[in-house]
């Protein structure tokens, strides 16, 4: 059985690897990662188009002139954007989010099992809690990097803006925010590093107190070790 201090140190770190799987949830399922305005001229008018959208789903309205809405739709991302390579980025950043989901429940499964026994396996010790919080974080962070390229360097907002209306022709600015879908993944690259520390910790007061057992050997006389 583990001591009282590992359990409670590795049951610390599942929780964060058991919230960080929760916050995953979230951000793959929610729409509120980023919200748009993008400007078109129109046949006789500028028109703004309003766009909020995640990986999966959006909402978009559309204004003509000084604020009339014309129209409110719903769409589908995957279907808005067609063959492009906006749609490619789009699928490797929900891949890049499922690997990270996969990676959390690895770490949550090896955090649980260290803080009710003492496996034999090295790898299924504080070395696998290190590895898949690290991946986890890892993957989480080259999301939050891919979707920002795909928003302003592949203009996936002006892609969607066309989709909603047919008459839009020359694109004349857009304007963007992200919302908590995307802000919150700062949330899982902060719930890996605690799991990290806390592991850590643990490794660290036990090397510490390996090193204290140790010792009266090492500063044991000559004669008593000989005897």
């Amino acid at each position: 059985m583990p001591s009282r201090r590992k359990t409670s140190m590795f049951a610390s770190a599942f929780c964060t690897c058991v919230s960080s799987f929760g916050v995953i949830c979230v951000v793959l399922a929610t729409p509120q990662w980023v919200s748009s305005e993008v400007r078109f001229s129109g046949t006789n008018a500028t028109v703004t188009v309003s766009l909020t959208y995640g990986l999966f789903r959006g909402t978009c309205e559309q204004f003509v002139d000084a604020g009339l809405q014309v129209s409110e739709k719903t769409f589908q991302v995957a279907d808005a954007l067609g063959s492009t390579g906006s749609r490619s980025l789009n699928i490797a950043i929900i891949v890049v989010l499922v690997l990270a989901l996969l990676s959390s429940l690895l770490s949550s499964g090896f955090t649980c099992t260290n803080a009710v026994s003492n496996p034999y396996q090295t790898f299924l010790g504080a070395v696998g809690v290190y590895t898949w919080n690290s991946v986890c974080g890892g993957l989480t962070l080259i999301a939050m990097i891919l979707f920002p390229v795909n928003v302003q360097g592949n203009r996936l907002s002006e892609e969607l803006a066309r989709g909603c209306s047919t008459s839009l022709q020359t694109h004349l600015g857009s304007k963007h925010n992200y919302g908590y879908s995307y802000w919150i993944m700062l949330l899982i690259l902060s719930l890996n590093v605690a799991s990290l520390i806390i592991i850590y910790f643990y490794d660290h007061i036990r090397y510490s107190k390996k090193k204290e057992q140790e010792r009266p050997i090492e500063n044991a006389p000559k004669d008593v070790i000989l005897f």
